[in-house]
């Protein structure tokens, strides 16, 4: 039976999962605590988003003051690269490498395991980045405020209920394989989490984040029945897909308010 963690430990875990940056207190915990925890940081990937957004979007507001909004927003993207590792973004580049051409579910799990980027993978995260960078030059800078936190959080709302959605599969040490199907009571907690980084876009935009929820249910609905047929389950990669692709619904419907 493993070890019991800490209740401290899975927030800060979330922290080291999202993130590169230090977190020390966890060099406390043992590897079977770790393995434990991991599973329950997964409910602590919202509000952790949020703080991502919440860098992303104090950057990209306090760089206007120094250049114009294009490269204001560059800056604001290179600084949450730097602050992720351009995690979810190797995630998009992986899952559009592997779902892009023709390869079959085993092949699909290899070219997702593969650190290089292909054609599809190169196309698909540049259009991203592009409409991330579109949509955010596109709205004023509080707003734009607003909607970075809240589509970095529901992005990574998406995340998690695709995990509660279907079981992982292949090996390793991600925390996909290592938390395993989210169960419905952590989903609703993060869902709960969630909620101060969806408050103020929905106070400013509460039609545009309603249609970003039906965009986001409906992607998930077909991510999941897409995924069992292929490779039958999701990997770490997917669920970097999904909270890319829900980070980039909201940002787009508040953009085309």
């Amino acid at each position: 039976m493993p070890t019991e963690c800490p209740r401290w430990a899975p927030p800060l875990l979330a922290v080291q999962f999202l993130t590169r940056l230090p977190v020390p207190w966890l060099a406390r915990l043992t590897a079977e605590q770790a393995g434990v925890g991991l599973a329950r940081a997964m409910a602590w990937l919202p509000p952790v988003g949020s703080l991502i957004g919440a860098a992303t979007g104090v950057t990209f507001v306090l760089a206007q003051g120094l250049w114009p909004p294009m490269i204001a927003a560059i800056v604001a993207l290179m600084v949450e690269a730097l602050l992720t590792g351009a995690f979810h973004e190797d995630a998009v580049a992986d899952f559009c490498d592997a779902f892009g051409g023709v390869a079959s579910g085993d092949r699909a799990l290899t070219i997702m395991k593969d650190s290089r980027i292909g054609s599809y993978g190169a196309l698909g995260l540049g259009l991203v980045v592009l409409l991330r960078l579109a949509a955010m030059v596109a709205l004023p800078p509080m707003l734009a405020m607003a909607a970075i936190v809240g589509a970095a959080t529901a992005g990574r709302l998406c995340a998690v209920t695709l995990a509660a959605m279907l079981a992982p599969v292949g090996s390793g040490a991600g925390m996909a394989v290592r938390a395993g199907r989210m169960p419905g009571g952590r989903l609703m907690l993060a869902a709960l989490l969630a909620l101060p980084g969806l408050v103020p876009i929905l106070w400013l935009a509460p039609g545009a984040v309603v249609a970003a929820l039906v965009a986001m249910a409906a992607m998930l609905g077909w991510l999941a029945r897409f995924l069992m047929r292929r490779i039958g389950g999701s990997t770490g990669d997917c669920l970097g897909f999904a909270a890319a692709m829900g980070q980039l619904a909201l940002l787009l419907t508040v953009a085309a308010r």
